[in-house]
C-alpha cells in the first residue's frame, strides 16, 4: 500500500512535517496581511470568516480565564488558527498534516505547559505552590497535603504528554483511515469520510485550545 506523494518536498534536508509546518505559517501570514490591507467597516469574504474566528477565540478565552482572557489571547488565538490550518492541510491529496507527527504537537504542548507555570508563578509568586496542596492547611493534615502534591505534581507533568499525544492520535488515525478506505473504495467513500475528517479536524483544535485555556486558568486563578 503507497501513500501519495508530498506535493511540497521537504526543503534543506528537513522532514515532510518540517516543510508542511512552515507552510501552513505561511498560510496564516498571508492571509493575515490580505485582511490587513483590505479591513472594511462591514466585514465581508476572508476578513468575515478571519473575524469570527478571532471573536469565537477571543470569547472561549475570556469565559474561562476572566479578566486575563484579553492577555492570553495571542498565544490561544495563534495555537488556534494554526492548529486548524495543520489539520486542514491534511484533507489535501499530496498535503499532509504537520500536526500528525507527535513531533509537532510536542512542540506545542510543551510551550503550553512552561507558560502555565510560569504565569502561576508571576501571578501568585510561591503561593502559587497552594494550588498542588489542595485546601487543607493545618499540620494534621500534612501527609494529605504531601500525598495531593504528588499527585498534582503527576497530573500536571502529564498534561503535555496527554496534549501532544492525543491531537497526534487523532490527526494520523483520520489520515491513515482516508487512506485505506480511498483505496477500498474510492468512489464513494472518501467523501463521506472527507466531511468527516473535516469536522474531527476542527473538533481537535478547539479541543487543544480548550484545554489550554483551561490549564492557564487553572494556574492564574486564586487558590481557595
Amino acid at each position: 500500500m503507497q501513500e501519495s506523494p508530498l506535493l511540497l518536498p521537504s526543503i534543506i534536508g528537513e522532514p515532510p512535517f518540517v516543510t508542511y509546518s512552515w507552510a501552513a505559517m505561511v498560510f496564516l501570514l498571508v492571509v493575515s496581511l490580505i485582511v490587513r490591507s483590505s479591513i472594511k467597516l462591514i466585514p465581508k469574504g476572508v476578513q468575515n470568516f478571519v473575524e469570527v474566528m478571532a471573536e469565537m477565540l477571543l470569547n472561549l478565552a475570556e469565559s474561562n480565564i476572566g479578566h486575563m482572557g484579553r492577555y492570553f489571547f495571542p498565544l490561544i488565538g495563534t495555537l488556534g488558527m494554526y492548529i486548524l490550518v495543520c489539520n486542514f492541510f491534511g484533507l489535501i491529496p499530496g498535503f499532509e498534516s504537520p500536526t500528525s507527527n507527535i513531533n509537532t504537537t510536542a512542540s506545542m504542548a510543551l510551550p503550553v505547559f512552561l507558560a502555565t507555570h510560569y504565569y502561576g508563578f508571576k501571578v501568585h509568586k510561591f503561593g502559587y505552590i497552594k494550588h498542588f496542596v489542595g485546601p487543607m492547611r493545618s499540620l494534621i493534615a500534612l501527609p494529605l497535603m504531601i500525598l495531593m502534591f504528588f499527585i498534582e505534581l503527576i497530573g500536571h507533568v502529564a498534561r503535555p504528554l496527554t496534549l501532544s499525544v492525543r491531537l497526534f492520535g487523532n490527526m494520523i488515525a483520520k489520515h491513515k483511515i482516508l487512506l485505506i478506505l480511498g483505496i477500498l473504495a474510492p468512489a464513494i467513500v472518501p467523501t463521506a469520510i472527507l466531511g468527516l475528517g473535516v469536522l474531527v479536524s476542527i473538533i481537535q483544535a478547539f479541543v487543544f485550545v480548550l484545554l489550554t485555556t483551561l490549564y492557564l486558568a487553572g494556574a492564574v486563578e486564586e487558590a481557595h
